[in-house]
């Protein structure tokens, strides 16, 4: 059944603070947020991490990857660590765990949310989204490229994930750490997440945000434009938060880490 729990692989800070749940981005881990984990506890907040279901060292079960299934299990994260006025911070693909998780749980549990880098609203270009970033030739393109050879595949997403207008913006040593992650994950859960994120419209899902939101993107992010999502999002929700940082790639919560930080617990101390 697609719906039971799994063993997710949670970590958790610990502390009396104000609780920050960080879901990543795929195809990678927890571990993604290294930089972020001990810039928030030095700043006084609880946070936890957890490998979303089939990444990391999370239990790999060979469906639920569609996102109200993923959503479910951050709130049994939510539900297990017993977590009251929490902020949601999504991202990449985990931008949809949070559009999701607010439409079917509701915000009583929240406190803020933050959609950084995030899919949402809608990524596949349709005919009623003609401002979709991701077209259907790409994603094919990109499910052909996992599948047929998957070391040549995160060798090169690791490069266009890290950097901004052709550039790379991290070092070497913290590409082959995030090639690591993406080894980790499982085939199933890399194909199944990479069809929910690409074809999920979470248009009437960001309809129910109502707590405070910020929207931090790079404006050279060739992964998840800032065009074709954080500003729409920024859009969708009334009186949220948008944070442009300049000339920042889709990972830049690595190669802009300190700038990512700054906002980010700028607007957690709201």
């Amino acid at each position: 059944m697609a719906n039971q729990s799994v063993g997710l692989h949670v970590e958790d800070s610990g502390g009396t603070g104000r609780p920050v749940v960080l879901i990543h981005g795929w195809p990678l881990s927890g571990k993604a947020w290294e930089h972020q984990v001990p810039a928030l506890s030095a700043a006084g907040f609880r946070v936890i991490t957890y490998d979303r279901r089939g990444f990391g060292a999370s239990e790999k079960p060979d469906s639920g990857f569609d996102y109200s299934t993923l959503a479910n299990d951050l709130a049994d994260v939510i539900a297990a660590k017993g977590l009251d006025d929490v902020t949601l911070v999504g991202f990449s693909m985990g931008g949809g765990e949070v559009a999701r998780y607010v439409a079917e749980h509701g915000e009583s549990k929240l406190h803020s949310v933050v959609f950084a880098a995030a899919v949402p609203p809608y990524m596949m270009k349709t005919p009623d989204n003609p401002e979709g970033p991701l077209t259907e030739d790409k994603a094919k393109e990109m499910e052909a490229g996992i599948k047929a050879d998957r070391a040549a595949f995160f060798e090169q997403f690791t490069k266009d994930f890290f950097s901004a207008n052709g550039e790379l913006k991290v070092s070497e040593e913290e590409r082959q750490k995030a090639i690591a992650l993406c080894h980790q994950s499982d085939q199933t859960a890399a194909l199944g997440c990479m069809e929910a994120f690409g074809t999920t419209d979470f248009r009437d899902d960001l309809k129910a945000v109502s707590v405070p939101a910020l929207i931090i993107h790079g404006d050279a992010d060739g992964i998840v434009p800032l065009e074709g999502s954080g500003a729409r999002t920024h859009a969708a929700i009334p009186g949220s938060e948008l944070v442009v940082v300049p000339g920042a790639p889709h990972g830049f919560n690595v190669s802009h880490a300190e700038d990512f930080n700054r906002h980010l617990i700028a607007f957690l101390r709201k």
